[in-house]
């Protein structure tokens, strides 16, 4: 399955892609998907302040997957030197599991390359997830052995694990999985 357009974010895009993101890391009860945080983590992923200052940034966009005119993916690409890091790739909940997290990763990488001549792929990934660790790994991400403590003050949520740390992968943007 993919999704119908994708385009570049836009502040008024902001609210919206935070619920998609909030949906598919830290859903409310009952709601299934692969890539939840909620057993790890309480409160928001993130907020409609925190997307469109990351739409504002410059060198620093959110690309969109859209099913009609509803914003059912999403990825952050930010430029930091010749590095870029991707971030905050969601898919609503019902559509995960059919490829378009692929896709949107691809998307992303394609656009690093094109935009920002990007040699290196930074993704940060909570250490507690080895499932998201492997997905990426499998797309030629390489373990670095670099962790970070949990971002308290972030605004990203309260860790429920004491210790809980963040993995830095890298992929080089000529390394194809």
């Amino acid at each position: 399955m993919s999704v119908d357009l994708e385009r570049i974010a836009n502040v008024a895009d902001a609210e919206a892609v935070a619920s998609l993101v909030n949906k598919a890391y830290r859903p409310e009860d009952g709601v299934r998907g692969w890539t939840h945080e909620s057993g790890l983590i309480a409160g928001e992923r993130t907020n409609a302040r925190q997307v469109a200052d990351a739409i504002n940034r410059t060198d620093s966009f959110v690309l969109l997957g859209l099913k009609g005119q509803e914003i059912v993916a999403c990825v952050h690409v930010e430029k930091e030197g010749t590095e870029c890091h991707i971030g905050m790739l969601a898919v609503s909940p019902s559509l995960q599991g059919k490829g378009i997290g692929n896709r949107m990763l691809s998307q992303a990488e394609d656009f690093a390359r094109m935009t920002f001549s990007s040699e290196t792929f930074t993704i940060l990934v909570l250490s507690a997830r080895p499932e998201l660790i492997s997905f990426y790994t499998k797309r030629g991400y390489q373990r670095t052995g670099g962790a970070i403590d949990y971002p308290f003050l972030a605004g990203v949520g309260i860790p429920k694990l004491r210790g809980l740390k963040v993995e830095v992968l890298k992929k080089r943007s000529d390394n194809a999985p």
